[in-house]
């Protein structure tokens, strides 16, 4: 079981911004290279912001915790809203105006296509700088008959690492699952005293789960492998390791343990797809 405070990362400018807006993270954890890659941030965005329509061949979960950002559409997030973003499914133009923080976890999908590596993906922009440019989510360059090519900024890079084209997983779901947390009721646990839960959904044949959990003072949490908990209010332990608010417990595969509440926690289970 790791524990990860958010006062342990640094908030830093993400590095390729190939969309429109000034965006940071404090990137919480990291996964390793291959089909179980993935990639969990802490993301805030400040002033106008853009994104086009546009997909990915790998798994979001997005927990809206600060500002509104717009997916035109797919619907508005306000903060409680929650949603999954399947692989192969298109979701957007996106659009805010402020100031934004939201829980990002990135992640292989059902298909197994995997997640590629922000540090790749850094890598790769900086080098496609040197052929044409980034606008709003698109990137644009010039062919040598002087043939102009537009092309989604993501798809653009993801075929610069691993050069060949991107093929898209098929749509499980044909629109991206947007909930609104603040109207799902709590759930008594029955064989765990003083906790609560609002079970938000499992998704695809991987049983990719979402769910909120209330942890009552004294209380004790069993908590799940292959799972990130992300504490939104309260503090106690997460084995023998205090917590507090943005702390992040992760638990892999096969792993698992218990999370006390000193004062009432409150947190939020993502559950990564199973192999």
């Amino acid at each position: 079981m790791q524990v990860v405070p958010i006062e342990s990362r640094v908030l830093t400018t993400l590095d390729n911004q190939i969309r429109d807006g000034v965006i940071r993270a404090y990137r919480i954890l990291e996964g390793q290279p291959g089909p179980g890659n993935y990639s969990l941030k802490l993301v805030n965005i400040e002033g106008e912001f853009f994104s086009p329509r546009h997909r990915h061949n790998f798994d979001q979960i997005r927990l809206q915790l600060e500002g509104t950002f717009d997916y035109d559409k797919d619907g508005c997030f306000t903060p409680g809203a929650i949603g999954y973003f399947p692989e192969g499914t298109r979701y957007g133009p996106q659009t805010s105006n402020g100031v934004t923080w939201n829980l990002l976890l990135q992640f292989g999908g059902a298909s197994g296509s995997g997640y590629t590596a922000e540090s790749e993906e850094d890598r790769a922009a900086g080098e496609l700088k040197k052929k044409g440019s980034f606008e709003k989510g698109v990137f644009t360059w010039f062919r040598d008959d002087g043939t102009k090519v537009n092309q989604d900024a993501y798809e653009a890079i993801w075929e610069h690492i691993h050069g060949r084209q991107l093929v898209y997983p098929k749509e499980r779901y044909e629109r991206p699952v947007f909930m609104n947390s603040n109207h799902f009721d709590w759930v008594p646990l029955e064989d765990q005293p003083g906790t609560h839960t609002k079970l938000m959904g499992v998704f695809t044949e991987r049983e990719t789960k979402l769910a909120f959990f209330k942890i009552g003072a004294g209380a004790q949490l069993k908590l799940e492998g292959n799972s990130f908990y992300f504490i939104l209010s309260g503090d106690g332990s997460a084995g023998e390791v205090s917590v507090a608010k943005h702390t992040t417990v992760h638990l892999a595969p096969g792993e698992s343990g218990l999370m006390s509440a000193q004062t009432e926690i409150q947190c939020v289970q993502l559950r990564l797809p199973r192999p």
